[in-house]
């Protein structure tokens, strides 16, 4: 079990920095605006607590394509207390066990715990960067989510559709959330 609250309270925050005249903006995912960004927390959030309750099944757990547009009047509130809510449901032990669905896909529950916290690593990295906020993340979360990415890079070399773009290398000793970010296609110095 990994307690993945302190990112998804960092998440919450930089969801709720987002100015909306940066909405529009650019990111390092170079088909997604900041809105589109923000929107797509708002799924994964949805879609993660439910996969820790066990509460989603395959055939009504597709993603749905993020955009701005989706996000209502409301999302400055709602976005942040559903990435709170993701970090609590997975808070607890019994989210990591047996299976979970999420995305479409059965699979194991610890694995969808890890690919809940690369997510919120990730996108929270995308938000901070593309809005112009500072992103922290504890190192013992950035591990647990490098030790999702590294073996899944391993095997689909440039990238993984629905997941990340190939990698962008990094120096080897470079920090460990810059071996992250370029891990899931990002380049570490990137600023809009």
């Amino acid at each position: 079990m990994i307690d993945f609250r302190p990112a998804t309270s960092r998440l919450a925050d930089l969801v709720a920095g987002v100015r909306d005249d940066q909405l529009t903006g650019a990111t390092p995912c170079t088909e997604s605006t900041v809105g589109d960004l923000v929107d797509h927390v708002n799924g994964f959030a949805q879609a993660f607590a439910l996969a820790a309750a066990k509460g989603a099944s395959v055939e009504h757990s597709q993603p749905v394509a993020p955009s701005a547009g989706n996000l209502g009047g409301d999302w400055r509130d709602r976005v942040p207390r559903l990435v709170v809510a993701l970090g609590d449901a997975w808070a607890l032990p019994h989210a990591w066990e047996g299976t979970s669905v999420a995305g479409g896909q059965e699979l194991p529950a610890v694995e969808a715990g890890v690919i809940a916290l690369d997510e919120v690593i990730v996108h929270g990295w995308d938000i901070a960067v593309s809005s112009g906020q500072p992103f922290d993340c504890d190192v013992a979360l950035v591990e647990a989510a490098l030790g999702f990415v590294t073996p899944t890079v391993g095997r689909s070399p440039k990238g993984t559709p629905g997941l990340f773009g190939p990698p962008v290398p990094v120096a080897v000793d470079a920090p460990l959330l810059d071996r992250l970010i370029g891990l899931t296609g990002r380049d570490p110095s990137w600023r809009p």
